[in-house]
């Protein structure tokens, strides 16, 4: 049945939109990514469960971008070099992508527009146009991130030098394209798919290393010296930084709409309901996979004395010694490899929704992969070939950082527009819950200053 039909949900152009008194009129309005826009089928009633069912899937997509490759130096760093203690700064930073994530989705569902939309429907066309550019630069740095871990992984598995895999990395920019054609549901099975193989492989290695139950609690708990220990707070900034990503914001507002629920206040309502859940639960994988990372890092490395492990393939090569099993190096790449596939895949997307919502430009898929994939894969190339390994992982630092300047201009303009009545209607969200967004948006500000001051002048 096709998800259009009455006998699931009817779906009109731009039926019961909240307000727009709040939006320019002369910035238009299409549906954000129209070939997939409300093409899921959304059941009308029956079982709880099977309406999540229904609505699982972009969360999963989202929790991609917190737990890519950018995510594993910082990490493997903090494990390494302070055990547990920095568990509770990455229950800090996921707590607080929970929260904006479900901004993202109401603004989507309540407004039928997305993120870069819902800017050039507010902004003068200069300021778009600087936001678009720093939004580019973002993706380009995660694009950099993922081609860095592709590469490595390729060569960790299957000896490939780092400028072969940053080659071959080139490729799976056409792996979306592929998907889509297949329909947005097959595109969300092959995500969790390869979550599934991220999440079993630390699972294995996380059995094999058998930490202390009660020190992995302990870390959950906030620590006084993760504020008065410099390094450490450096390492807490960077786990903070480098987990909420600014392109999941765009790219959660505009998927969420591929759900064909009733565009009316009651099912707008409705679906926010669930998006909202299945974004936690997805979430909630991704503080697995990163609490992972770090206790792996803390059982094996820290634990060995080995403190200053902070480089993918350098784990790489201690795991199987340290840990006494054979193939524990091996899932360490694959999950590797998975994390930047599925990166590939959602960052792609994201440059899709960015570009055609702020700039109402539509270039052929093909093209406009190869534009941002090319733009990526010339300075890993460049710098493989002059610095070897050493340098693309001070490259994968720098895209994190890349990604820290621009995280600003994602979160504000979301707070301000979820928060506005003259643009969410009834959907706009209360003032204690738009308090803890602007402390988590200031907060988020104040840190990334930070970062790049100890970045650049420390």
């Amino acid at each position: 049945m096709d998800a259009r039909s009455p006998e699931v949900t009817a779906v009109s152009r731009l039926d019961a939109l909240p307000g727009t008194s709040g939006w320019r009129g002369d910035a238009g309005h299409a549906r954000s990514l129209p070939e997939v826009n409300a093409t899921v089928a959304v059941p009308k009633g029956g079982l709880w469960w099977w309406r999540l069912l229904a609505f699982a899937g972009p969360g999963y997509l989202v929790s991609v971008g917190y737990m890519d490759p950018g995510n594993w130096a910082t990490d493997l760093a903090g494990g390494s070099k302070f055990g547990y203690t920095l568990l509770s700064v990455i229950l800090l930073s996921n707590l607080m992508a929970i929260l904006l994530q479900a901004l993202a989705a109401r603004l989507g569902i309540a407004t039928d527009r997305d993120l870069a939309q819902a800017c050039r429907a507010t902004y003068s066309r200069p300021v778009n146009f600087l936001l678009w550019l720093a939004c580019e630069a973002a993706i380009i740095a995660c694009d950099l991130a993922e081609v860095i871990g592709t590469a490595i992984a390729l060569k960790l598995l299957f000896g490939i030098p780092l400028i072969g895999g940053a080659l071959l990395a080139a490729l799976d920019a056409f792996l979306l394209l592929l998907l889509m054609n297949r329909g947005f549901r097959f595109l969300e099975a092959f995500v969790v798919a390869l979550l599934i193989v991220i999440a079993v492989c630390f699972a294995v290695q996380i059995a094999a290393a058998a930490p202390p139950v009660a020190a992995v609690l302990g870390g959950f708990m906030p620590s006084r010296e993760i504020v008065t220990n410099p390094e450490m707070l450096y390492i807490a900034i960077g786990i903070i930084g480098a987990t909420v990503m600014p392109h999941n914001l765009y790219l959660h507002s505009s998927i969420v709409q591929t759900r064909a629920y009733p565009r009316t206040e009651e099912g707008r309502r409705d679906a926010i309901k669930w998006a909202t859940l299945d974004s936690t639960i997805a979430l909630m994988l991704a503080l697995f996979v990163n609490g992972a990372i770090l206790v792996l890092a803390a059982a094996t490395f820290h634990k060995s004395g080995h403190s200053d492990v902070a480089e993918i393939d350098q784990a790489f090569e201690l795991l199987s010694p340290l840990l006494g099993l054979g193939i524990a190096s091996t899932l360490f790449a694959v999950a590797l490899l998975a994390s930047g596939l599925n990166s590939t895949v959602t960052a792609t997307l994201a440059g899709q929704i960015v570009m055609q919502g702020f700039l109402d430009l539509r270039l052929p898929d093909w093209a406009q992969r190869l534009v941002t994939r090319g733009i990526a894969i010339i300075p890993v190339i460049a710098v493989a070939a002059l610095y070897g390994e050493s340098g693309t992982s001070q490259l994968l630092v720098l895209s994190q950082v890349v990604l820290s300047m621009q995280l600003p201009f994602a979160v504000i303009p979301l707070v301000r527009f979820v928060s506005d009545k003259r643009k969410m209607g009834a959907f706009a969200i209360s003032a204690p819950v738009a308090a803890a967004a602007w402390i988590v948006a200031g907060l988020i500000v104040i840190l990334n200053v930070k970062l790049l001051i100890d970045t650049f002048f420390g």
